[in-house]
């Protein structure tokens, strides 16, 4: 049997196209009269905010007024010592800012992953950019503590300024390798290392630096910290740390109870602490390291800083936690 005629009897073939059309038409009129409003109310709640949830912190430090931390977007968030409330600002252009330090004379300085160097002379709440004229990708800085500002990154790159980021002065190893991390003891002593195990050291105040033997297994370091000038401790993936107690001219595996990846290192109160993946903290505790329970999401950890109270860390996901250690 054939199907019926599914329209009227009589009705052409222009009629029915029309009924389509005018039934089409008045589909988004019906959906638009029964759509609720918009509700802003989280975003604009969320905006309000001086940390938000799209936060990805890097760097942490403070100077004698003021603690500040850094992240994407040129974010910057400072706060006065005593106090509890941050200060949001975004620097123009809003880089990818991942360094930070504080110099002895309490200025303030960022590295940027645009090749800039970011100073504040007013504890954070104006910012000057400076160029670094390198073909290279600078990926850590530190400010020595007679006042010069060092960066390192690829192809084993120093960069070097006298005159607070005016100009700078640029050397290399002349190795193929990434330099992630650089750190003065004294105004004579210093340490810089990187991808391949690759271990440097000055002791004339950065005039010349010493290839020292790579860490063992051509460990990629996330970071290194030297508490003095014989013990240090380098951390990166798979929960791995090293640990040397002559200088860095040997390293020794130090196990860890976790497989997260460690980014970062800070001493307080005479402790030493490992920061990582999903929110891990570690406590060198004797000749161990144990785990720090932490209330946070499952975030990296990537920068920590010595307070009164305890801690203050900071990470991805606008985290930015005081831990009473």
């Amino acid at each position: 049997m054939l199907p019926s005629n599914k329209y009227p009897t009589g009705s052409s073939t222009a009629s029915v196209v029309a009924a389509r059309c005018l039934i089409a038409g008045l589909i988004p009129l019906v959906l638009a009269g029964c759509e609720a409003p918009l509700n802003l109310s989280g975003v604009e709640q969320e905006q309000s905010k001086s940390l938000r949830r799209t936060d990805q912190l890097q760097a942490l430090v403070a100077n004698d007024q003021v603690q500040v931390a850094v992240g994407n977007n040129g974010l910057v968030l400072t706060r006065p010592l005593g106090e509890q409330a941050w200060q949001r600002q975004i620097l123009p252009g809003e880089p990818g800012l991942i360094d930070l330090d504080a110099c002895a004379d309490n200025t303030l300085i960022a590295l940027s992953f645009e090749k800039q160097l970011w100073r504040s002379d007013d504890n954070g709440t104006s910012w000057q950019a400076f160029d670094l004229n390198t073909p290279e990708n600078m990926l850590d800085l530190t400010c020595a503590p007679d006042g010069t500002y060092w960066a390192v990154g690829s192809f084993s790159t120093f960069l070097s300024s006298t005159d607070q980021g005016e100009s700078w002065n640029e050397v290399s190893l002349n190795e193929d390798a990434m330099l992630t991390s650089i750190q003065f003891l004294n105004e004579q002593l210093g340490y810089a290392a990187g991808e391949f195990g690759t271990l440097t050291r000055t002791t004339d105040g950065g005039d010349n630096w010493e290839v020292l033997a790579p860490m063992r297994d051509e460990f990629y370091p996330q970071t290194t910290l030297f508490t003095d000038a014989d013990t240090g401790w380098s951390v990166g993936l798979d929960g791995t740390v090293l640990h040397t107690t002559d200088g860095g001219d040997s390293w020794s595996l130090s196990p860890t109870p976790v497989a997260a990846p460690l980014y970062g290192l800070f001493e307080t109160r005479g402790d030493l602490y490992a920061l990582g993946e999903n929110a891990t903290v570690l406590k060198r505790s004797g000749d161990q390291w144990t785990p720090v329970p932490v209330k946070a999401r499952p975030v990296y950890l990537r920068a920590g800083l010595a307070t009164e109270q305890g801690a203050l860390v900071a990470g991805g996901n606008g985290t930015l936690l005081s831990l009473a250690l």
